[in-house]
């Protein structure tokens, strides 16, 4: 499965996060603060799982933002 931004997950849906850290900082010009801003709001509305390494993301099914994440 690829997303609509051309990064396929790797074993078990993982994404890295410099599959997406790369694509947001240069081709959408962003800054980091903006880019760790980003993947906290997805992970408090239950969104993406971030891995406790901080390696690689998740994308979560649907329904599981009715529980964010406190």
């Amino acid at each position: 499965m690829e997303l609509a931004t051309g990064v396929a997950p790797v074993q078990d849906g993982r994404i890295h996060i410099e599959k997406i850290n790369a694509p947001f900082l240069f081709t959408l010009k962003a800054t980091g603060s903006e880019f760790g801003a980003g993947l906290e709001f997805a992970v408090e509305r239950g969104w993406l799982e971030m891995h406790e390494s901080g390696t690689y993301v998740r994308i979560l099914p649907p329904g599981n933002d009715i529980f964010p994440r406190q």
